[in-house]
């Protein structure tokens, strides 16, 4: 197999882990997902562009690579699909900012990160220092020189223009003033229409045109575009081409199961980050999300009393996904735009789309919901003993320890939580508890799972079996109800063509102890 340089696709080469630079990944022997092709149709239908993608998707690559490209670096683009389409002739200046690197937890971190770059952007172009002081005017002043100079009009390019504000998100008033600086900045780039060329801004986050890019409204975004569902990523092919020397000794299905799935409306992609580490390491792991799940996050899941089973079927519109800001966060969007939700599918009506998000895939699920019963176990310790006595249960089909292993959970969460909990008076609060301890084992699990007959709870397969799980909460003592109604309904119905064990579990709560009061099991 070769690729259409001829280089063969079974060499091994080295793996590109955190390489942002697309000089060092071109002349350095790295593998190389060609990306330059969606870089032509940017350049070719617009001018002025803004993507979301979560952290570590290879956003500051793709920047870097229109920095190259833009600046006229032809041989680093050989063999690649843009070369042959490009105008080498033409070379463009370039104004790059990140806030990748920095720490904003206040503003005067955002100040001094500013003026740092705007020396040194005014040094790279060997131009005098400017004459203003403010970081707005030197930012248009440099803008109007580098024109001036090269009789060129400049590429502005922007990464991580969201961080300033994301790192304050606990100091709200923090988050304020670095919102309101960067929009100083940000409203220079349509002021200064005339000088530019392109402008691409890339961030986790979509804020709110009104608090962040009022003035800037001529910005097309692209985070919901099919055309570039795949700007950022590895898709399908990508993994079975560019990465085929790396797939043996591994299985190519759970490949897909531990890291695809992420959408934006177009073709599902792989974490990057997370299939560099696979293919170094060898062993599937949670890579992505232990380089950093915000505890900002965390925090709001629990406070807002959000039921996890839910997270698997949120329904929400594309203007909500869109927008994001430091006084109006729905929960909705900020799990979206940060990863740990995605679009699970969409419906097209007049004007409007009507989406519903789900986990991206298996290391999500699995992490998020270990670290949600973390936190309400209070340690860590704690959590991955009742992981690992839960695992060892259900292979042995030990329900008595279930029920045991179950009420010890409840009985251990403070009563100060409950107190603060409307949800503990309800259902939804225990299926969540339960499903969060399966889902945190990576375990085959469906919510709400329908049949002709109605929704059985929770539904979870495993080791060859399947346990029905329906949930009731009931005054002081057992009433049967819950396992009454899994048998009257017939939900083991649908799946006993498989010929699997099916187990039938009506579970119990006391309204008042806050435990479990009933645990039955019966074979369907």
């Amino acid at each position: 197999m070769t690729s259409r340089s001829g280089e063969s696709t079974m060499t091994r080469r080295k793996l590109p882990i955190g390489i942002q630079t697309f000089s060092e990944m071109r002349e350095g022997g790295y593998y190389y997902v060609d990306k330059t092709a969606i870089a032509q149709q940017m350049i070719d239908q617009g001018k002025y562009y803004f993507l979301s993608r979560p952290r570590r998707f290879g956003k500051s690559l793709f920047l870097d690579t229109l920095k190259e490209l833009f600046e006229g670096n032809e041989p680093l683009f050989r063999g690649l699909l843009i070369h042959d389409l490009w105008d080498w002739s033409s070379k463009y200046p370039v104004i790059r900012i990140s806030f990748g690197g920095g720490q904003f937890g206040s503003t005067q971190a955002l100040q001094d990160s500013l003026k740092a770059q705007l020396d040194e952007l005014e040094q790279a172009h060997q131009l005098p220092t400017s004459p203003y002081s403010d970081a707005p005017s030197r930012f248009r002043h440099l803008i109007n020189r580098l024109d001036q100079k090269t009789g060129r009009r400049v590429v502005v390019l922007v990464d991580e223009y969201d961080k300033p504000i994301l790192d304050a998100l606990e100091k709200p008033d923090v988050a304020r003033d670095n919102r309101d600086t960067l929009h100083g900045i940000y409203s220079i780039i349509k002021d200064s229409d005339a000088h530019i060329r392109f402008a691409f801004l890339t961030g986790v986050s979509k804020f709110s045109k009104v608090s962040l890019f009022s003035g800037l409204n001529n910005l097309q975004d692209i985070t919901l575009d099919e055309r570039y569902s795949t700007i950022c990523g590895y898709t399908d092919q990508d993994v079975d081409t560019v990465f085929a020397p790396e797939l043996e000794g591994l299985d190519r299905e759970e490949i897909r199961r531990w890291y695809n799935g992420y959408n934006w409306l177009g073709e599902s992609v792989y974490n990057p980050f997370d299939l560099l580490l696979l293919f170094s390491q060898r062993k599937f792991g949670a890579y992505w999300f232990e380089t950093g799940t915000p505890t900002f996050l965390v925090k709001s899941l629990l406070g807002r009393q959000v039921n996890t089973p839910d997270l698997t079927r949120i329904h929400a519109s594309e203007a909500l996904l869109s927008t994001f800001d430091v006084d109006t966060m729905a929960i909705e969007a900020l799990m979206f735009q940060t990863g740990y939700l995605t679009i699970g599918t969409a419906r097209y009506r007049p004007g409007a789309i009507d989406i519903i998000l789900r986990y991206p895939n298996l290391e999500v699920e699995a992490s998020l919901n270990q670290t949600l019963l973390t936190h309400l176990t209070q340690t860590t310790s704690e959590q991955a003993v009742q992981s690992s006595r839960l695992y060892d249960l259900l292979q042995a089909n030990d329900f008595d320890g279930l029920r045991e292993l179950f009420h010890a959970f409840y009985a251990s969460i403070p009563h100060d939580w409950y107190r603060k909990n409307e949800l503990a008076r309800y259902e939804g609060y225990y299926a969540s508890i339960f499903y969060s301890h399966f889902a945190a084992l990576g375990l085959d699990i469906v919510v709400e799972d329908s049949s002709n007959k109605g929704r059985v709870d929770m539904t979870v397969k495993f080791n060859g079996h399947l346990y029905l799980f329906e949930f009731k909460v009931v005054e002081l003592l057992p009433e049967g109800k819950a396992i009454d109604q899994l048998k009257a309904k017939g939900y083991a119905d649908k799946y006993r063509a498989l010929g699997q064990p099916i187990h039938l579990i009506g579970v119990e709560f006391s309204r008042e102890s806050r435990n479990i009061v009933g645990f039955e099991v019966e074979q369907a």
